[in-house]
């Protein structure tokens, strides 16, 4: 910029709308020390990027005068792009361009460009601009309540859906970021989140971090919070079998009972949770029991189901809701063991127990064909004894890893509970899990599992000692994996009986 004429000359020609006022314009272009709008934006985004830079702009009345630029070129994509990240910028932290925000009425013009620009028939919008858009929104929220009720009165819910209906994880990482914000800062909220109009939300937020992906962890928190600590997983799960829309209404068209790709995605996020927080979470017995009972229901994949090739994920629905219902169910049972048995309360697992839990899991490890260590053993004892054995009606695990989640969740119920351990002999059970001791290819780390198993279900159990010196093994291997437990199984081959052998 040579001059002061030059610049009023050059700021007049960008005067395409007459209602933009000569005054805004000036103040951009001498803030900036530039000629035009664009590179008046640019620089002063540059300039928005410290600290200082954003007080300073405060100082000037920057933020007022984009918010009207914005108001009066909002049919101009790169204006508004070059408006939306400077506005992210001031309102980065600095509580003075956040309130200037608030005041200049700066919640409503953001978001009614993004509803014009998502909510339009053309399906060619920028994703970029919705994306920073919605950052300028997300880093307004940062500065307290009264902002945060200004985002979510002019966003919840239909605003809300229509930018969560935005596939694409950059989108989806700052728009769960705004949610989380408001309702942490205001608690009451998550309740409202949890209604009738809160559900499509969250429905649609799911959806599309489904198809979409996630890199941020406001999603988890976000899910965190409603499934896990609010309880409310019972009422989220049954809504993604439909395809919401904005008002709330539902396709109740069936899919046959099958489960849906984002339903096994919203448990693969809640299992992935549950290991990362398990000290810090706390998991109702109600959303335990219904954990259950999908895990009940998803059982009928292995009347049909083939062998897996890989692990979670399988790229099945079935399968992975199948497999995530159960690692949750693992790790329910393991945070029940560490914060030990209540005084005020019966613990998750005994109600679990009292569901047939234990009985039903048995039965599931007892219908899989045996390990691979194990197979082998009866082959061998096939062709030297002449005789083959029928394993027709035995299934194979639908996932790398299915046998070995079994048992850990058996291990799990059993360790330091009597009536767990009981059941578990009760059900003909040591046998079977005595032979999951060994090494599967098809079950990485079933040995170590097989072998904490046995331990919780032998410690202090002096029954279920007893019955394992009488065991009689019938074309089954030896499990010398046991010696790790101060144990070793003797065979002895013409009767075929076994005793457990304490070699310490």
């Amino acid at each position: 910029m040579d001059d002061g004429t030059a610049t009023t000359a050059d700021s007049s020609s960008l005067l395409k709308n007459p209602t933009v006022s000569e005054h805004t314009l000036q103040l951009l272009l001498t803030a900036s020390d530039t000629s035009s709008l664009e590179n008046s934006l640019e620089s002063l985004t540059e300039t928005a990027k410290s600290h200082g830079g954003r007080s300073e702009l405060a100082s000037k009345k920057v933020l007022a005068a984009v918010l009207e630029v914005l108001e009066h070129h909002n049919h101009n994509h790169d204006i508004i792009a070059l408006c939306f990240k400077l506005l992210r910028n001031l309102c980065a932290g600095d509580i003075e361009n956040q309130n200037s925000f608030i005041e200049h009425n700066g919640v409503a013009v953001v978001s009614d460009i993004l509803r014009s620009e998502v909510g339009s028939s053309s399906s060619s919008y920028s994703l970029g601009l919705v994306r920073w858009g919605i950052q300028v929104l997300a880093n307004v929220c940062l500065a307290g309540r009264e902002h945060q009720r200004a985002v979510w009165e002019e966003l919840y819910p239909e605003g809300f859906v229509l930018l969560a209906r935005v596939s694409s994880k950059e989108t989806c990482d700052p728009l769960c970021m705004v949610i989380y914000t408001c309702c942490d800062g205001n608690p009451e909220w998550f309740q409202i989140l949890s209604s009738y109009d809160g559900w499509p939300v969250m429905a649609a937020i799911v959806r599309t971090a489904s198809s979409a992906g996630f890199a941020e962890d406001w999603l988890k928190l976000l899910l965190s919070r409603i499934c896990l600590e609010e309880s409310q997983l019972p009422v989220l799960f049954p809504k993604l079998e439909y395809v919401d829309d904005p008002l709330g209404e539902e396709d109740t068209e069936s899919k046959d009972g099958q489960f849906s790709s984002e339903q096994a995605f919203l448990l693969r996020i809640l299992s992935e949770i549950l290991s990362e927080r398990l000290e810090d979470v706390t998991i109702a017995t109600d959303t335990a029991l219904f954990v259950y009972g999908i895990f009940k229901k998803s059982i009928r994949i292995l009347e049909h189901a083939g062998r897996g090739k890989s692990g979670l994920p399988s790229g099945s629905p079935e399968v992975d809701v199948l497999g995530y219902s159960l690692t949750i169910l693992r790790d329910i049972c393991a945070q029940d063991n560490a914060r030990g048995n209540r005084d005020d309360a019966e613990s998750v697992v005994d109600v679990l127990f009292s569901y047939g839990f234990i009985e039903l899991l048995l039965s599931l490890l007892r219908d899989l064909e045996p390990p691979t260590t194990i197979r082998k053993v009866m082959k061998q004892f096939e062709n030297q004894d002449g005789i083959g054995a029928s394993s027709s009606s035995l299934k194979p695990c639908p996932y790398r890893g299915f046998r070995r989640d079994i048992v850990a969740v058996i291990g799990n119920c059993a360790y330091r509970r009597k009536h767990a351990q009981n059941e578990i002999r009760q059900q003909n059970g040591i046998l079977l899990l005595l032979q999951q001791c060994v090494i599967d290819e098809d079950n990485p780390f079933l040995k170590e599992w097989g072998i904490w198993c046995v331990r919780n279900m032998l410690e202090g159990n002096e029954e279920n000692r007893r019955v394992v010196e009488q065991l009689e093994y019938q074309g089954t291997a030896e499990v010398p994996e046991l010696a790790a437990l101060g144990l070793r199984v003797e065979v002895d081959r013409s009767t075929m009986r076994a005793k457990l052998v304490n070699v310490t």
